[in-house]
């Protein structure tokens, strides 16, 4: 069969990347675990744990009853617990949490649909997406499924979050000029900052460990929503916008890496490249 997916690891001080696997399957956003020992992954649902080093193939996570995991999903500061997103329980994307050795899902979110998209720097608190009466919107919520907290109001459509390292911050992509453009938030609410002015619609904004940079993925302008099997590219930029560049272009978008991707390090971040479908 013809290949699908190709998992692969750039480099932002070399400037090189490196294939880790390459599956006829569709597998999409990885993470990268704390102690940098493996990536995780979801495909047709289930959840997979990947060496990052090229030796070896996916190993399925026991995730319960929650076998139709999306792509929005991550692991804990310590590498302790993992969220997920699965609509198995409501018929809508619900945000869990479990261990991250597999095992049984614990409800965070009552409010749905809601996208998992990052964990704070002390491990408290999660970003995400959440849909309410077909209104995109930011969301903070403690793990422990109390305290929801909205940061946006329906400025266009708000997805995407992800938390700066140093906790003060949420980056999100907003449509709310028009064009898909990343902002972010203060973590704690308050007034939206623009962050990108670009002709191109920009989505998936992920801070380093080192608070240095953010990767994010650009669409052509006359693209609506993120699908996949797009003409993209993968740009990176400082912390306030600054020094915006193209690292490459590929056939990708939706999968490529929709949540945080970051290894620990900082040097590094993972990504999916795709084939066309047969």
């Amino acid at each position: 069969m013809a290949l699908r997916s190709s998992v692969e690891i750039y480099n932002i001080r070399t400037r090189q990347s490196r294939v880790v696997w390459q599956t006829e399957a569709l597998f999409e956003a990885p993470n990268w675990s704390p102690d940098g020992d493996y990536l995780m992954l979801n495909a047709d649902g289930l959840i997979y744990r990947l060496s990052p080093h090229g030796d070896g193939k996916p190993e399925k996570l026991d995730t319960g009853f929650a076998t139709l995991c999306n792509n929005d999903h991550g692991i804990s500061p310590d590498g302790a617990l993992i969220a997920i997103s699965d609509k198995v329980e409501f018929g809508k994307s619900a945000i869990y949490v479990l261990e991250a050795e597999g095992g049984t899902p614990r409800l965070v979110t009552e409010n749905l649909p809601s996208y998992w998209h990052g964990w704070s720097p002390d491990g408290k608190t999660f970003t995400y997406c959440g849909i309410r009466d077909q209104v995109f919107d930011i969301y903070t919520i403690d793990i422990d499924g109390k305290s929801e907290l909205r940061l946006t109001f329906g400025e266009g459509r708000n997805d995407g979050p992800d938390f700066s390292p140093d906790g003060k911050w949420i980056y999100f992509n907003s449509s709310r000029t028009g064009l898909m453009q990343i902002w972010r938030v203060p973590t704690a609410g308050g007034a939206a900052e623009r962050i990108t002015d670009s002709i191109y619609g920009d989505w998936f904004p992920h801070p380093s460990p080192k608070g240095d940079k953010i990767v994010f993925v650009s669409y052509d302008a006359d693209v609506f929503d993120h699908p996949r099997d797009q003409h993209v590219r993968v740009r990176l930029m400082d912390m306030d916008g600054g020094n915006v560049e193209t690292l490459f272009e590929l056939f990708g978008g939706q999968g490529t890496m929709n949540s945080p991707n970051w290894s620990p390090d900082g040097d590094e971040f993972a990504y999916v490249r795709y084939f066309p479908a047969a």
